[in-house]
């Protein structure tokens, strides 16, 4: 049985995360998304609200499960018995980022990550803008999934 994790703090989650999503779900017998818990981060929602509105996202399918942590992403990895750790990528800078992150992730667990690229017309959407535009009153709606349009909730 093939388990991938994806993982991120997903504050809000954006379509562009549900986007990977659905992408890396055929190649995974399991897929478990990973809503991080980072104290360093000051996130707008909890960590049960977005884990409650991914949950309900993926409400049929029934190789999503939806789980926290607040460790290392290769102990949540061990954890899990994850086969792979699925990041998307949406420009240069995040690819050097997200380079330099799974070598050390294979350093520290062995385990692979599977970087898949934003498909056209998503590479600017990010949890950090959507919540700049939220900051500023105006309508996100577009940036998130049909279920998740209210983020402040």
């Amino acid at each position: 049985m093939k388990t991938g994790i994806f993982v991120g703090t997903f504050d809000p989650f954006t379509i562009g995360h549900d986007n990977i999503v659905r992408r890396a779900l055929p190649l995974f017998d399991r897929l478990i998304i990973g809503v991080g818990v980072n104290e360093r981060k000051q996130c707008m929602q909890d960590a049960d609200l977005r884990k409650r509105k991914i949950q309900d996202l993926y409400r049929n399918e029934p190789r999503i499960t939806v789980k926290t942590y607040n460790d290392l992403t290769t102990d949540f990895a061990r954890r899990e018995m994850a086969d792979y750790i699925i990041k998307g990528v949406r420009s240069v800078r995040d690819f050097e980022y997200e380079r330099e992150m799974a070598d050390i992730n294979r350093r520290l667990s062995g385990v692979e990550t599977l970087l898949l690229l934003a498909e056209p017309g998503m590479e600017s959407i990010s949890s950090t803008l959507v919540r700049e535009l939220i900051h500023f009153g105006k309508d996100v709606r577009q940036f998130l999934p049909s279920n998740n349009n209210t983020p402040l909730t």
